[in-house]
């Protein structure tokens, strides 16, 4: 019973009550689910607009920055939201129409009863987070993880990543303590002492460590990667053709941005991480050196066995109901990311 606890103090009660009822009422019709299958427009009708997640303005600096053409829509809000468990929360209020998380989010909109897609994928190889220790800890690996507190937000991609390294040291669940948080509170959490692991962004790590290192604090890497990189959308959304249409429009230049920053990380280091996240470019190079070369594969195989294992994980230990993932994915959409870029970034 207490893995329930963790969905209802990460999500509220109401939302937990809506993933439990396991319906998703009013957004997936007969109706709207026969629109979403629809081929998409070749072009995006006039007056078209969206509204897109750009957590910390990254996309529209990565845009700019790259020179690409005009969208052929309306951006009418790029809304500043990164964590899954807001994101859904802004779809469910009709406030935002596509993001880019990694694979859990969409797994804990299923789970709530809520319906949306997967239309891009971008596979990261290398990983994304790192797990770093409270001040004056004396914790050096994975295995020292037992009986300690970790934070942990199921929401999100910083949750599974710990899921899987824990599976990975043949740590089981009720062998640490699951402190339910979400990626914001990580740092003040560790910073108090409420947990003594937290998974962090490698964007995060180096200015926890300035501050933190010479007190005890340390990370800890592991080749545990957070697999996908994606772009999703309500199901509402893409049964509205101008919309789907748009999104499609979308996609490859999402593509070509990503290839972009990777291929110019000087400038971003200046541009983004000095500029805007007041890191020193020291900082600034030490993150863009573990930077993922983005891969957008022409077809989803490998992406639906990773969001199958990762639905199943979370299965395993409670937090969601299991069930086949294939229903997260618009198949409308795979070829278009792979088609916008060189082969060397869709091999």
């Amino acid at each position: 019973m207490h893995r329930r606890v963790f969905l209802t103090s990460l999500l509220g009660a109401s939302a937990a009550a809506a993933g439990l009822s396991g319906c998703a009422k009013g957004d997936a019709s007969a109706d709207t689910k026969a629109a979403a299958t629809k081929p998409l427009a070749d072009k995006v009708p006039a007056g078209t607009s969206l509204k897109i997640a750009s957590y910390q303005n990254t996309q529209q600096l990565q845009f700019r920055l790259a020179k690409l053409p005009a969208l052929p829509f309306t951006v009418s809000d790029w809304v500043n939201l990164g964590a899954g468990p807001d994101i859904i929360n802004a779809f469910r209020a009709k406030s935002l129409d596509l993001a880019n998380n990694a694979g859990i989010p969409p797994i804990q909109a299923h789970y709530q009863g809520f319906d949306a897609k997967i239309v891009a994928i971008d596979i990261t190889r290398k990983p994304n987070y790192a797990f770093a220790t409270k001040p004056g800890s004396d914790i050096r690996s994975v295995q020292d993880f037992k009986g300690r507190k970790l934070a942990f937000s199921q929401g999100q991609a910083q949750g599974v990543v710990l899921l899987r390294a824990l599976k990975k040291a043949g740590l089981k669940y009720d062998e640490v303590k699951l402190v339910p948080l979400t990626s914001n509170q990580f740092l003040t959490a560790l910073q108090s002492g409420q947990v003594d692991v937290a998974p962090l962004a490698n964007s995060q790590t180096p200015a926890y460590l300035k501050q933190y290192g010479s007190k005890g604090a340390r990370t800890i890497t592991t080749d545990v990667v957070d697999l996908l990189n994606l772009l999703w959308a309500p199901q509402s959304v893409l049964a509205d053709p101008a919309k789907a249409a748009a999104i499609a429009a979308y996609i490859p230049q999402w593509a070509k941005g990503q290839v972009w920053q990777y291929e110019h990380p000087d400038v971003w280091n200046e541009e983004f991480y000095v500029k805007t996240q007041n890191l020193t470019p020291d900082q600034a190079k030490s993150i863009s050196a573990l930077a993922n070369k983005p891969y957008f594969p022409p077809r989803w195989d490998e992406a639906i066995a990773w969001e199958q294992e990762t639905a199943d994980l979370l299965a395993e230990g409670g937090f969601v109901k299991k069930f086949d993932v294939s229903s997260l994915f618009d198949h409308r959409f795979e070829p278009l990311a792979a088609r916008a870029v060189p082969a060397e970034y869709r091999k």
